[in-house]
């Protein structure tokens, strides 16, 4: 899963790099979409944090939300240092 995980990690910094620098900025929510996928899967996974950046680009849109939509702890994490080791995967 770490090789899945690095190539959906390197997608997106070629969209950070790359493709990002010319569009102009619209972001409705902070963190980035860029940036809460490159998080969810470092986070959770490829396969949990790949579902989180998908559901989250689907809110990206004009009538969708906006604001502050951080990444969800792992379950069954009460505090983040508590979750520092299961995140390190």
């Amino acid at each position: 899963m770490k090789i899945l995980s690095a190539l959906l990690l390197g997608f997106v910094k070629l969209y950070q790099y790359g493709i990002s620098p010319y569009t102009p900025a619209s972001c409705r929510y902070h963190p980035t979409c860029s940036q809460y996928a490159s998080e969810a899967i470092v986070t959770h996974g490829a396969l949990q944090g790949g579902w989180l950046a998908l559901k989250r680009l689907s809110r990206c849109h004009p009538w969708g939300g906006h604001g502050f939509d951080p990444v969800p702890e792992p379950s069954g994490c009460d505090h983040h240092h508590d979750c520092e080791a299961t995140n390190n995967r």
